[in-house]
């Protein structure tokens, strides 16, 4: 009697997925379940030669988007090392939620040979049919992944713009307090304190490096937390980035931040409003000139202002030196560049412009007539601006309004998805820009001063001024002035003034300096 050859056996690996670590400390999780599932279906092939492998591929707390998942990892080399025969899975989606991974993973089943099998989905990889019920399934699972993913942006956009603590790192100065009603920030009163001399460190030194060396000698860090895997978090010496991302975080005066949107925040504020925005105006103004107001050694009050009018073009600041005297100029740059020839401006001495530009913003403060027609231009000017955002603010109104209802009449329409989802980038689009829209004109509404306000400030303009060091005078014409124009021709100079910088101007000039 011809006796039959031995039954190969086949070794199943068991592979389980959860993706998030909720449930897992108990004693019979998810986990469990999915391989005592695919345990008893091994069982019911044994007569096929299946045997299940001891080893355990569970990945408990990872998402199926990606494969950077430890026991996926080690299931990979097994079968590439010829460990493994067969993958068996609960459902398609424990593997990979992902069509593209998951055609990445069949490739190296392929080419060692591996089956796999889900025991609620039946489907023969090995032929035409079952490779296309996969990859169907497949499909169906990426999408699926892709509208919980969209869900819960949702989900943490719409709880930013109602003030709410969507999670993320803490901050210094808050503790998360976590409820079910959902995580809120509540004032750490010790850390609000350090935030609040942070913030005033560096209005005295106004550069993040001199505050980051007064706030490391203070021994302050950012801040110490503990993770929930119990790992010590934080607890660094401030650096250039970090003290930058302090000074510019909005929940520092009650607001949170959703993208490019500021939404008014449930949780208490730290510093006050004109503090924040002093140090605003700071960062903003060193940053645009790329520190040249720090590198401005010789003390060019007019550097980035003054404009060659007949060329249209920067006059740059030079000077020229004979023994230990500097001669300070300021030069057209197209004439620098093309001739001086080609420009009736050239140069003019530095000095003698700085101490007319300086003499006009006196005379503003000494003459009533000077100061109402000053501050009717800049009044003229903010609302210009603001009649603008105004008519944007409503035209943007009426485009979300039709929007809106395009979403909802292609709601439920799958021949027109498309159309929805253009419809829906529109609407985000609209509502950004109406977030900006509106934060621009809050923000400019306190720009508008009155003839007395100016008056009084400027009247302590003469005295503070001959105070200041050369720096601090440089960074207040910056403040008060947008522009010079000169016009050695005409023998003329106009000056324009910062809407912004006239508000500034009614506070203290202590203050701005």
């Amino acid at each position: 009697m011809k006796q039959l050859p031995p039954q190969k056996l086949i070794r199943c690996a068991i592979y389980t997925r959860k993706s998030t670590e909720e449930g897992l400390q108990q004693a019979f999780n998810t986990l469990d379940a999915q391989r005592e599932s695919a345990e008893a279906y091994i069982a019911s092939q044994r007569a096929e030669g299946w045997v299940c492998l001891p080893d355990r591929y569970d990945d408990g707390g990872f998402t199926g988007g990606n494969l950077e998942r430890p026991a996926v990892q080690r299931l990979m080399k097994d079968i590439e090392a010829g460990l493994v025969d067969c993958v068996i899975v609960y459902k398609v989606d424990r593997l990979s939620r992902s069509l593209l991974d998951f055609a990445k993973l069949m490739e190296v089943f392929d080419r060692h040979k591996v089956a796999f099998v889900s025991v609620t989905q039946h489907f023969n990889t090995t032929h035409s049919m079952g490779r296309l019920t996969l990859n169907v399934l497949l499909s169906f699972a990426q999408f699926e992944r892709e509208i919980i993913s969209e869900r819960t942006r949702d989900k943490i956009a719409a709880a930013r713009r109602k003030g709410k603590f969507a999670g993320g790192r803490p901050v210094l100065g808050y503790d998360v307090l976590r409820s079910p009603q959902g995580p809120k920030l509540v004032v750490n009163e010790t850390e609000a304190e350090q935030v609040r001399r942070i913030f005033s460190t560096y209005l005295e030194n106004r550069a993040l490096i001199p505050a980051v060396t007064a706030i490391t000698a203070l021994g302050w860090t950012t801040k110490a937390w503990v993770g929930r895997d119990g790992t010590p978090r934080g607890g660094q010496p401030f650096n250039k980035s970090t003290l930058h991302q302090l000074l510019t975080n909005p929940v520092y005066v009650g607001k949170v931040r959703y993208k490019d949107e500021v939404h008014p925040g449930e949780h208490a504020a730290i510093v006050d409003e004109e503090t924040y925005q002093k140090v605003q105006a700071v960062l903003s103004r060193n940053g645009k000139t790329g520190g040249a107001a720090v590198r401005n050694r010789y003390g060019a009050i007019l550097k980035g202002l003054l404009r060659c009018s007949p060329c249209d073009c920067s006059m740059g600041h030079t000077y020229t030196a004979k023994g230990t005297k500097r001669y300070r100029y300021y030069i057209c740059l197209n004439a620098h560049k093309r001739g001086w020839d080609t420009c009736p401006s050239k140069s003019v001495p530095a000095a003698e412009i700085e101490r007319f530009v300086v003499e006009q913003i006196r005379s503003i403060g000494s003459d009533p007539a000077v100061v109402a027609e000053t501050v009717k231009a800049a009044r003229a000017q903010v609302e210009g601006r603001l009649a603008e955002l105004k008519a944007e603010d409503k035209r943007l109104e009426k485009a979300a309004k039709q929007d809106h209802a395009t979403v909802r009449r292609l709601i439920g329409l799958p021949q027109r998805t498309g159309e929805l989802a253009a419809a829906q980038e529109r609407l985000r689009e609209v509502e950004q820009r109406t977030s900006a829209v509106r934060s621009e004109f809050e923000t400019l509404s306190k720009t508008l001063v009155e003839d007395h306000e100016v008056a009084s400030a400027l009247a302590q303009f003469g005295p503070t001024w001959s105070a200041l060091a050369p720096r601090e005078q440089a960074r207040l014409v910056q403040l008060l002035i947008e522009r010079v124009d000169y016009d050695a021709a005409k023998g003329s100079i106009s000056l324009t003034f910062r809407p912004g910088g006239i508000k500034q101007l009614a506070t203290p000039l202590q203050e701005v300096a």
